[in-house]
This record gives structure tokens, C-alpha cells and sequence, in this order.
């Protein structure tokens, strides 16, 4: 009986350690975002401390996630995944035993949030340009499905419950205990990824690495060149790709309209117009998750698209309309059905242009790429967000809403026909015709 399609690459044993293995680590993750905050508040910390620890982290993934992607593209992916687990490990058992010990100070804190953000810097690209070493092109959507399912699942939800519980039974240094032990127990199933992933990006003998419907130019590995040299490269290729440079100027727009509004002023929505407090914007972020995952699965289910620039850009954009009315709501139904929404089509989006990148971009860029993609979208975050509270004592909340709701679809609109995304999908159809050749990575 074959497989239901969102269950197909767990038929291949690499997918089944890497997956397995990110389930755990993100698992950790999401106890380490809770962990974190009453390991600060614990060892006498405030709202300032959490904040240094918190934008260190985020210093760190930004300073480096350009440098992930060119290692990604240089690099074995295997060993640059394996070295970040190993590094995450070490840096959480070393907190840990710290806080275990009484000797843990604010400055170890902010270091180890530095380290482990440049990790996730070096990880994220070589996932995504591992995925097609590994699994079929007519797999990649429902991997990207499988992932968008899991991070909100236990990133957003049982990561942070678990180690709420064991914050409170115990002590923070007992969860934080508990992330050093998921990092363990992801560092050794990583271990057993197969050794054929050794080969540099791009070089394998068997086919591995061919992503099918790449553009300009060949999938081999190109000869060894400058930091710089290998930046410019993704970055000319990201240029000179319409319907790339056009989704994440796309990106960039939604980021900066959207982010701020989201995360900053809906908040004072729920205060202001529901008399809610931070449980029911807690519940609302927990409904947008939902909707992630729930979203995720149902596209890891089916075929993608033929129309796939079309639908995607489809919905990001018809995702953002409900937002546009979140200033004038006074229900909280509806209000939790507008993030539903938007939690999902950002979501199916989100899964489509994971599988995008992996399909048609040349193997030895993928790195490069995937880290531009997150470098846009991690550089404008903190400005929006930065821009929201300003913007909110001069303009009416509802206003801002209903400009960022409704930018968002006009740009996506501009995107469509400025990409000619619609004549690019026929030219580049992704659905696979006649047999597959044997094999993980056969080409389309």
C-alpha cells in the first residue's frame, strides 16, 4: 500500500534521521525560549538583561547567515549540520552546568544566545540545500510540508509548554538541563546520517545534488573562489532571476508593513478593542500556529501546484486582507479567524517557495540563495518593529492595519506581473512526467 504523499520521504532513510533529527532540536529550541527567560530573571535579571540576551541572538544569526550560505554551498552539508548540533550542544551543557553549579552570570548567557545564533545562521541554509541530496524533487513539498508542520507543533507549543512545567516544578537550570539533553540526543542521530552526504555540494557521482529545472547555467560545483566572490555570484543570480528577485522584494515589503504591527501593536488591539489581556494574545498567537500547521500538512498532502508562482503570491497576498480590518475588529472570533488565515496562507506560501528553491535553483547556489532569502527577511525585522510604536502615536492603530493590510496584496499583484510569474510557471512546469530514475535526487 503506498504511502499517503506528506509520508513519502519518511521512505528514505536519510530524511527519517535528518527529520527526526530537527524534530528534537526544535523541540529544544522551544524549550530554551522559555528556559532562557526565567534563567535571566533567576539569576536577578530584568526587562534589560532579557533584552541583551535576546538581541544577542539575533546579532549573531544576522551577522552570519550570509556566511552560512556560501559555507553551505562549499562545505559539506552533513559535517556543517553535525558541527552546529555539536556547537549547540556544548554551548547549552556548558549554561546548564553553570546554572547547575550557581556560577552562572548574565555575560555567559549572552554569549551562549551569540553562539547560538550564529549556529542557526550556518544550519538553516544547509538544511535547505541538503533536502535535495537526499529526497526525489517530487518529495521536496511535502518535506518543506513536514517541517512547516513540526516548528510551530513543538517550537511554538510543546517546547515551550514542556519547559513551563519543568520551570516551575524544578528550576530554570532543570530545563535548561532538558535542552542540553535534546541537543544530545540530536547531535547523535545526526551522527547517523549516511556517509555518501559527504561529498561537497554538487559533486556526487550518482546524480545527488541535480534539482531537476535549475537555471542559469550548470549544477557543477564552480572552482573555488573569495568570500566576496561567492556572495556576488548569489547575489548577480538572485538579480538576474525575476521570479526570485521579485518574491523577496515582495518579502522585504511584507516584512517591514507587516511584522511591526503584528508583533508590536496587536497587543494594545486585543487591550483596547476586546479588553483582552496577554492571555488572549497569547491564545491568538497559538490560533496563527494552528493555522501554520495545519496549513503545512494540507500542502505536504498534495501535488504541487502547476500554477505554483501563481498560487503562492496568491496567497501571501489574499493572506494579508483579513489584517487590513484587525484595527476596526471588536470580536474576538473574528479577529482569531483573521490570524487563522493569515497563520495558514502564509504557511502554504511558506512551503512552496522552500520547495521553489530547492527545484530551481543550481545546487551550488542554494546555499547562497536560501541565506539571501533569510537575510532579507531578518534585516528589516527589528526596523519594523522599531517603526510600529512611533507610527502608532502619530497615526490611528486601525490605520496602520489597513495600510499594511492592504500594501501587501497590491505588492504582491506588482510582483506577478513585473516577474511575468504566470508566463515563467508555464515555461518551467515542476510536475513530474514518466518514470523516475532510481535513486534519491533523480531529476525531472
Amino acid at each position: 500500500m503506498p504511502l499517503p504523499r506528506a509520508l513519502r520521504p519518511f521512505s528514505h532513510r536519510e530524511y527519517r534521521v535528518l527529520i527526526g533529527a530537527l524534530a528534537i532540536s526544535i523541540f529544544g529550541s522551544g524549550m530554551w525560549a522559555v528556559a532562557m527567560v526565567y534563567q535571566v530573571i533567576h539569576i536577578g535579571g530584568g526587562p534589560l538583561e532579557l533584552s541583551l540576551v535576546a538581541a544577542a541572538g539575533s546579532v549573531g544569526l544576522v551577522a552570519f547567515v550570509l556566511a552560512g550560505g556560501i559555507a553551505a554551498d562549499r562545505v559539506p552539508q552533513r559535517l556543517l549540520i553535525i558541527a552546529v548540533e555539536g556547537t549547540n550542544l556544548a554551548v547549552i551543557a556548558a549554561v546548564s552546568g553553570l546554572a547547575l553549579a550557581g556560577w552562572l552570570q548574565l555575560w555567559h548567557l549572552v554569549a551562549g544566545a551569540f553562539v547560538l545564533g550564529v549556529g542557526a545562521a550556518f544550519f538553516f541554509p544547509a538544511y535547505s540545500a541538503i533536502l535535495p541530496r537526499i529526497l526525489p524533487p517530487e518529495d521536496l513539498l511535502a518535506a518543506n510540508g513536514m517541517e512547516g508542520t513540526l516548528r510551530p507543533t513543538l517550537q511554538q507549543a510543546a517546547g515551550p509548554a514542556v519547559a513551563g512545567v519543568v520551570v516551575a516544578a524544578l528550576s530554570p537550570s532543570h530545563a535548561v538541563t532538558g535542552v542540553a539533553v535534546c541537543h544530545l540526543l540530536a547531535f547523535i542521530v545526526l551522527n547517523f546520517l549516511g556517509r555518501h552526504a559527504l561529498e561537497a555540494p554538487g559533486t556526487g557521482e550518482d546524480g545527488a545534488g541535480h534539482t531537476g529545472e535549475v537555471e542559469g547555467g550548470s549544477a557543477k560545483a564552480p572552482a573555488r573562489t573569495s568570500f566576496f566572490a561567492d556572495l556576488r555570484e548569489g547575489v548577480s543570480y538572485t538579480v538576474r532571476t525575476p521570479w526570485l528577485l521579485w518574491t523577496l522584494l515582495w518579502a522585504c515589503i511584507s516584512v517591514l508593513f507587516l511584522i511591526g504591527p503584528i508583533e508590536v501593536l496587536l497587543p494594545f488591539v486585543i487591550r483596547d478593542q476586546l479588553g483582552g489581556d496577554s492571555r488572549m494574545f497569547g491564545f491568538l498567537l497559538a490560533v496563527m500556529g494552528v493555522g501554520s500547521a495545519v496549513a503545512s500538512l494540507v500542502t505536504a498532502s498534495v501535488r504541487l501546484p502547476r500554477r505554483y508562482l501563481t498560487v503562492m503570491m496568491v496567497c501571501w497576498g489574499a493572506g494579508t486582507l483579513p489584517l487590513a480590518a484587525v484595527g476596526l475588529m471588536d470580536s474576538f472570533w473574528l479577529l482569531a479567524l483573521a490570524v487563522f488565515i493569515f497563520g495558514a496562507t502564509g504557511s502554504v506560501g511558506m512551503v512552496i517557495w522552500g520547495t521553489l528553491l530547492q527545484r530551481r535553483v543550481p545546487p551550488h547556489l542554494l546555499g547562497r540563495v536560501s541565506s539571501l532569502d533569510f537575510f532579507v527577511s531578518l534585516a528589516l525585522m527589528p526596523v519594523s518593529m522599531a517603526l510600529a510604536g512611533p507610527a502608532a502615536s502619530v497615526l490611528p492603530i486601525w490605520l496602520i492595519f489597513l495600510v499594511a493590510g492592504g500594501v501587501c496584496p497590491v505588492m504582491a499583484v506588482v510582483a506577478l506581473l513585473a516577474a511575468r510569474m504566470s508566463v515563467d510557471e508555464v515555461a518551467h512546469p515542476l510536475e513530474h512526467k514518466g518514470p523516475l530514475p532510481t535513486g534519491a535526487g533523480a531529476t525531472t
